[in-house]
């Protein structure tokens, strides 16, 4: 049986932390900066290691590393003041989690003055941060802009054969709260997902798991990072000009039941999706005192239509998700 590594009391972390930034890592940098450029329409500069994305007034919002992964291999959060980055480590310690502290260019190359980096669920590094380093220079992208802030980047998904473990390491380390869960079939196998908030975003993180034997159809640590776009134009534009570039729309436009999310899919040039979205749920301060989880059957109230979905693919995904059941998955802060 699993238990939990207990956590000193104090204070909450709940609209204190936001998604910050993701590293991708591909041998793919002339793919990734036209999909990002010309498809995403968001704004592309290389560098000395690769390529940094920007989308609003922070230095790096997606970093795209040369390197042969072809996924995401880091994510980082921003603390939104000293003392909760201070609560953050801290219960990292008293976790017994190895924490390294980076600065110089490394943090630099990530956008930020210095971070704190760790093995986060499914080995992914997490990196936490306090202060990103911002930009002043003229954004030159194909749309209107994105919704950040605050809220932060947008949202990521992430499919898992230890759903409780990473529901109880995004809830005790980072005070997530659960914003409702769906149940869907896909290819003949039951889904739960459940969708956790760290601030007035809908959900900062999605949590898929397979009910019943638990499998992992996936190659990359992610299913999607999700971009909230400013108006609906921006989401029919990019869905038009990605299709046009010949890239593969994994869905179609649609919208989620939970979120109420305009929005599509695309598979990036490492495999994993980025879904381009408008207008979801934002949970107010006003809302919060009263927000009871809901559940929902299926992921979409109407669309997204999969594209481009064949046999073979279904088939990969059968045999990665066999393949799953030899590998032991990491989680943070459950021993055994």
């Amino acid at each position: 049986m699993n238990t939990v590594t207990a956590i000193p009391a104090g204070d909450t972390l709940f609209d204190r932390i936001s998604l910050g930034y993701v590293v991708v890592e591909s041998r793919k940098l002339a793919e990734w900066e036209r999909f990002a450029r010309e498809g995403l329409g968001v704004h592309a500069e290389a560098t000395r290691s690769g390529l940094a994305l920007r989308i609003d007034e922070h230095e790096r919002r997606i970093v795209v590393r040369e390197g042969p992964a072809e996924d995401v291999v880091a994510i980082g959060w921003q603390l939104h003041d000293e003392p909760a980055l201070a609560l953050a480590l801290r219960r990292l310690e008293a976790a017994g989690l190895q924490v390294q502290s980076v600065g110089g260019a490394e943090a630099a190359a990530r956008g930020v003055e210095s971070l704190w980096a760790f093995a986060g669920p499914k080995r992914v590094r997490y990196e936490l941060f306090f202060k990103p380093l911002l930009s002043t220079r003229a954004l030159e992208m194909r749309c209107s802009g994105f919704v950040t802030g605050h809220m932060g980047l947008g949202h990521f998904a992430m499919s898992t054969r230890e759903p409780e473990a990473a529901l109880n390491f995004f809830q005790r380390f980072f005070d997530a709260r659960l914003s409702d869960t769906i149940e869907d079939r896909l290819n003949g196998v039951t889904l739960d997902l459940s969708f956790l908030r760290l601030n007035g975003r809908h959900h900062s993180v999605a949590i898929a798991a397979t009910r019943g034997q638990r499998m992992n159809p996936l190659r990359t640590s992610i299913h999607h990072l999700n971009l909230q776009a400013r108006s609906l134009d921006d989401v029919t534009e990019g869905y038009r000009r990605l299709r046009a570039m010949g890239c593969r729309i994994a869905n179609a436009i649609g919208q989620h039941p939970n979120d109420r999310e305009v929005s599509f899919y695309v598979a990036t040039p490492s495999g994993f999706e980025i879904e381009i979205g408008w207008n979801p749920i934002v949970v107010t301060h006003e809302a919060e005192a009263s927000w009871k989880p809901g559940h929902y059957q299926g992921i979409s109230l109407w669309g997204h239509f999969p594209e481009g979905l064949t046999m073979g693919s279904r088939l990969g995904q059968m045999g990665r998700g066999l393949a799953s059941l030899t590998r032991k998955e990491h989680t943070v802060g459950v021993t055994a």
